[in-house]
């Protein structure tokens, strides 16, 4: 289920918002310690009568993310109102269970939060609540490290009783969609995505359109891009449309991967995860992950698709073809062969882009801001080097930028000055976000030929999506809705 959580400053409000989220979500969960006012009984019943979708009462103390300082006996109280009038669910702090009256019309839903941490002994807590006469049990920490959720998997899987788990925090965000594939009894998620109950809560609108939550099950497939930061990452967006369009039962979430990207790939094998997609800063150290890495990837030295095959992870890298087929249209028809190339930059987009450029017969000299780098490249590409500080003087068929400089939120950087254009330079960027980047807003002006980012964004998706599913993707529909969520990134 999905369960809209409603912090409104009044009865009237909070009745409204209900009848709102009545239409979109399963449930909803009435927060009574967020109300500006003391909730009597008359106003409770004026709530709940006729309700038009089941009803969670909840009232948290100050010290579990309540607003009000009511005393404790007349926080219960107003709980025990509740039970008494016929609300579908009471959520009562584990310390506070045993002062609860039951009645068979009401579940008890006995919920333990850390706003801290996620405890290394939640088998033991989730058994307190067990003990604790719990119709629900529910569980709520803060992830501190998204390997924190796996602890959370573990007492879903093994739940006896029906059970809410779920992480708080970015970190903790994948718990709020995967938990149904492992059995929790709902999630949580706010009508206005401004107005989140706690932290890490997805949206009513994402959960429904974007994760397509409620087709989840034990069976779905799951898959996702590894970075840092993801946050804003368009790639949810377009493959879920794909497996949605195709009838594909699979979900593709934002993996926020901090420190060591191997010690996270190990651990989440046991999920496990059937594909991944690997961008900042991890495309170079995810090899040593891998089980199996194809020889042009392990030339490249960078990793960007990641396909499980029966336990076995294999590594590939879908960015230099990707790249090569955007650049050659924007050469319309002119083969690579010969042409000189300026390639800004030296990381793990760059080396993709160098060997590809080195497999067609190109003439590439490399800049960047760290000349060592751009001199290892060169030597391992065979090719010439220069510092980004002599780039006014370059002289290029194809100027190709790698680096992430004019990516949102700078939109006025830019790796080349427009003094260093001519009209006949075919101009690439590997930035989408924004696709018309200063770069080649500027080299439109001149009147340089262009080839954007956003092509290949979707031709590393494409491909990578047949990689996963040996599926030709919806190609058409991908880069329509990764034009249409970059264009919403633009306008807000």
């Amino acid at each position: 289920m999905i369960c809209a959580p409603l912090a409104e400053p009044t009865l009237s409000q909070a009745r409204r918002a209900m009848l709102t989220a009545a239409a979109r979500a399963d449930i909803v969960e009435l927060r009574l310690d967020q109300l500006d006012e003391f909730p009597d009984a008359d106003g409770l019943a004026a709530l709940l009568k006729d309700r038009p979708c089941p009803v969670i009462i909840t009232n948290r103390p100050a010290s579990e993310g309540g607003k009000n300082a009511w005393p404790d006996e007349v926080r219960l109280k107003v709980l025990q109102a509740a039970i008494e009038l016929g609300a579908d669910y009471v959520d009562v702090e584990l310390g506070f269970a045993d002062r609860l009256k039951r009645r068979p019309s009401t579940k008890i839903i006995v919920s333990y939060h850390n706003f801290t941490l996620t405890p290394l002994d939640l088998p033991a807590i989730y058994s307190r609540i067990v003990r604790a006469g719990a119709d629900v049990a529910k569980l709520a920490t803060m992830a501190n490290s998204i390997i924190d959720n796996l602890r959370m998997f573990e007492v879903l899987r093994h739940a006896s009783v029906p059970c809410i788990g779920l992480c708080m925090g970015e970190a903790g965000m994948i718990s709020r969609i995967l938990g149904r594939k492992l059995g929790t009894m709902l999630t949580y998620a706010p009508l206005d995505p401004a107005k989140p109950t706690a932290p890490g809560q997805v949206s009513l609108d994402d959960m429904v359109g974007l994760y397509n939550y409620r087709s989840i099950n034990s069976d779905t497939q799951v898959y996702g891009v590894i970075g840092n930061p993801i946050a804003h990452s368009i790639s949810p967006h377009i493959h879920n449309a794909a497996f949605r369009s195709l009838g594909i039962n699979a979900v593709y979430v934002p993996f926020k991967v901090e420190g060591d990207v191997c010690n996270f790939i190990e651990a989440f094998r046991g999920l496990p995860v059937q594909g991944y997609s690997i961008t900042i800063p991890h495309k170079q150290d995810a090899m040593r992950a891998m089980d199996e890495v194809d020889p042009v990837c392990r030339s490249i030295g960078a990793v960007n698709t990641v396909a499980n095959r029966k336990g076995r992870l294999v590594g590939s890298n879908t960015d230099w073809t990707a790249a090569i087929e955007a650049i050659e249209r924007g050469l319309d028809g002119e083969g690579l062969p010969g042409k000189r190339v300026a390639l800004i930059g030296a990381g793990g987009t760059a080396r993709a882009i160098a060997f590809g450029l080195k497999a067609k017969g190109a003439n590439m000299c490399i800049y960047n801001r760290t000349v060592d780098r751009a001199a290892k490249l060169a030597e391992e590409v065979g090719c010439e080097w220069r510092g980004l500080d002599e780039i006014e003087r370059l002289e290029a068929d194809i100027i190709a930028n790698s680096t992430s400089v004019g990516m949102h939120p700078n939109v006025d950087a830019t790796p080349v000055p427009r003094s260093a254009l001519r009209p006949d330079t075919v101009v690439f960027d590997a930035v989408y976000n924004p696709v018309w980047t200063r770069l080649l807003c500027d080299a439109e002006e001149v009147g340089c030929p262009t080839a954007t980012g956003l092509e290949m964004f979707v031709n590393q998706a494409v491909q990578q999506f047949k990689t996963w599913t040996g599926l030709e993707a919806p190609r058409e529909l991908m880069e329509l809705v990764a034009s249409e969520k970059l264009a919403e990134t633009a306008h807000h």
